[in-house]
């Protein structure tokens, strides 16, 4: 079972990027985020085609998130149930037995704005949402663009970015309370290479001289995290003509 994660930066510019990895990938679950379409403007019937369920929680020009399965989709959850937020940011869903949330966690634009204090509250509540989610379901992936950069590792030139938004300790507080959860990172159960990223800046050649950083992750229960065969970040997919900054990365589950 293959579950893989990407932040495809508009559903609709990169539709033929995304039909090429489900043709060549064939994952059994996808989650996408920042579709920054409506659900009807969501390119459904191309999807459906290629052989895909798909369940839309979207808005016009920001944000979304979606989720592709290769079988049904149950219990789709909406949102983060209880918390009030007009922006489409998480979905969830059983397939083959596994709970799959998705999500595209708030960028809090820098420490000292409005929207940083947002995105602090906002996995506060994200993560009391897991954690109930976690006492009903025993096989639970959290997947998604966190907007976090776990740790220095996580970074290239980690002293340009200290104290900047994505890296300051309160955002990696709130990632290592997600764990805290009895969740396991799927990039860091079996020994990676130094510079895995998953996001490239467009600029100055962000990409080409591997100038990233790891924010879109994969979160296993224990119970799920014992399925765990490999996991990879497909590099070639950010080398496409008008890519997404970010690459897709998958988990591969016995």
């Amino acid at each position: 079972m293959k579950i893989t994660t990407w932040n495809v930066n508009s559903i609709n510019v990169r539709l033929s990027h995304l039909a090429e990895f489900l043709k060549e990938e064939v994952p059994s679950v996808i989650g996408l985020q920042e579709l920054k379409c409506s659900n009807d403007k969501f390119p459904l019937k191309e999807i459906e085609e290629l052989g895909y369920h798909c369940e839309i929680n979207g808005q016009p020009t920001y944000n979304g998130v979606a989720l592709l399965s290769k079988t049904e989709i149950e219990d789709v959850v909406f949102d983060i149930p209880g918390y009030k937020c007009e922006e489409k940011r998480v979905i969830a869903g059983t397939i083959e037995g596994v709970r799959v949330i998705n999500a595209y966690v708030p960028n809090g634009q820098s420490p000292e704005s409005d929207k940083y204090q947002y995105k602090l509250n906002w996995l506060a509540a994200f993560t009391k949402y897991i954690e109930e989610v976690l006492k009903n379901y025993s096989q639970v992936i959290v997947i998604g663009d966190y907007n976090i950069a776990p740790t220095d590792d996580d970074v290239h030139h980690p002293e340009t970015w200290q104290g900047k938004i994505l890296c300051t300790d309160k955002e990696r507080e709130a990632f290592l309370e997600l764990l805290a959860l009895g969740l396991l990172d799927g990039l860091r159960i079996e020994a990676q290479p130094k510079g895995l990223f998953t996001w490239w800046d467009y600029r100055q050649g962000g990409f080409e001289k591997n100038s990233g950083i790891r924010i879109d992750h994969l979160l296993l229960s224990r119970v799920l995290s014992r399925r765990f065969l490999s996991s990879a970040v497909h590099l070639n997919y950010r080398v496409m003509e008008r890519p997404s900054d970010h690459a897709p990365v998958s988990v591969i589950l016995k």
